[in-house]
């Protein structure tokens, strides 16, 4: 007979395997569900698919016990559940819940009396009481009676070797006060702070509203980007300037368009909860708006300063640098990277790439062909773009080693490189 276990993380991604590891470390039995066999062979191998968790990391996980699985019959009821499933857009910007309602679903087969059930997949307020809650009763038991149910937004940050989950805060909201006690002290024993708040709706927002906070004032440093090149004006230079105020101002700097999953996508939750409810949510829309064109108006941009230079975009070789969403990581997801190389192959440029951390790339099923030297890619180049600073570009890459060189991420202002 299997034996029961402390922890269940379904889904082994970027938020699920961080969770699961420091819950190891803590001295959790845990074990991990994954829909995908791919994942969870290489995790049982020894093998870590997930930027900031190490193949080391998975060595000790397994040594502890820790097993994946994506068999359902190959686990018995754990103690505590927490979900850990994507949550992307479906059509017309709606939220797709349909990872959350399978696991749910496969929870509710398993749901004992007595059991932890969290969500940590980011969602619209509600998500916890009026989707999963409903789901998970269809085992016969209820919530805040017969087992916990509870919403604790994830706050990974892929690449911060500084914040984790261990010492970073962890917000949680129970569908009663009872169920949040039983999820402030089921992360108190991995968690240096667990903060309780209201309910599960107000976790839920909690996380919508710090990625919209973030979406509304990358959109702002955007739009003020544009602005300032047209007036002549370092706006890299204001930041620094304007981040010496001790109070009442927060920095934000511009770029390329947003990527991760958070930015670009959890606002518009709340976008489409404003629609159902006959109201428009104008300033995430038009950040949303703003950012979006990033992409387009890098492009303009390259193609203004190659014809500056006696170039055209059409026929031109451009190559792009960094198309992670985020420095030194290997994560594309929304990665405005793809919709620059698509304004690109729309004015004729013939387009490769580079990026240490990604060996191969496709745009709309189109492979983009890799550069293998950098030195000799940037010789070749008629117009090099930077997307993502990665660390081996540090040292590389200036404006003496391109013939067009232009940065969007606004690290070399102190040099003759055109700047966004």
């Amino acid at each position: 007979m299997l034996e029961p276990v402390d922890l269940l993380v379904v889904g082994l991604g970027y938020v699920g395997l961080p969770l699961a590891r420091e819950a190891v470390q803590a001295g959790l039995s845990v074990r991990g569900f994954d829909v995908s066999p791919h994942v969870v062979r290489r995790l049982n191998a020894g093998a870590s698919h997930v930027d900031g968790v190490s193949d080391e990391d998975i060595a000790h996980m397994r040594a502890a016990g820790f097993a994946a699985t994506c068999d359902e019959e190959n686990f018995a009821a754990p103690r505590a559940v927490v979900v850990c499933v994507p949550t992307p857009l479906g059509e017309a910007g709606r939220p797709d819940l349909s990872n959350v309602i399978e696991a749910a679903g496969m929870v509710a087969r398993r749901l004992r009396r007595g059991m932890l059930v969290v969500l940590e997949s980011t969602t619209f307020p509600g998500t916890t009481d009026d989707i999963v809650r409903p789901v998970l009763e269809e085992s016969g038991l209820r919530a805040g009676d017969d087992f916990a149910l509870a919403f604790s937004p994830e706050r990974i940050d892929p690449g911060n070797t500084e914040y984790g989950v261990r010492n970073t805060p962890k917000v949680v909201g129970g569908y009663t006060p009872d169920c949040t006690r039983r999820a402030m002290e089921f992360y108190g024993r991995f968690v240096v702070k667990v903060v309780a708040a209201k309910s599960t709706r107000e976790a839920e927002m909690a996380k919508i509203l710090e990625n919209t906070y973030r979406q509304v004032n990358i959109a702002l440093v955007n739009e003020m980007a544009m602005l300032s090149h047209e007036l002549g004006v370092d706006l890299w230079n204001a930041i620094d300037c304007a981040t010496t105020k001790p109070f009442g101002f927060a920095a934000f700097r511009p770029g390329p368009g947003v990527g991760g999953h958070c930015i670009p996508v959890d606002p518009r939750y709340l976008s489409y909860q404003a629609r159902e409810l006959g109201r428009r949510s104008q300033l995430i829309d038009l950040a949303q708006e703003i950012n979006d064109g990033m992409p387009g108006y890098v492009v303009e941009r390259a193609a203004r300063m190659l014809a500056g230079a006696g170039g055209d975009l059409a026929g031109a070789r451009v190559l792009v640098l960094g198309v992670t969403y985020k420095a030194d990581v290997s994560d594309q997801r929304e990665s405005p990277a793809d919709d620059v190389v698509r304004h690109l192959r729309e004015r004729g440029a013939d387009v490769t790439y580079h990026d240490p951390y990604v060996g191969g790339w496709a745009v709309d099923g189109l492979g983009v062909p890799r550069a293998d030297d950098l030195d000799a890619a940037l010789g070749a180049a008629d117009l090099t773009i930077v997307l993502q600073w990665h660390a081996p570009y540090r040292e590389h890459v200036d404006g003496s080693r391109t013939r067009v060189l232009f940065d969007t991420r606004g690290r070399l202002t102190d040099r003759d490189v055109a700047v966004l």
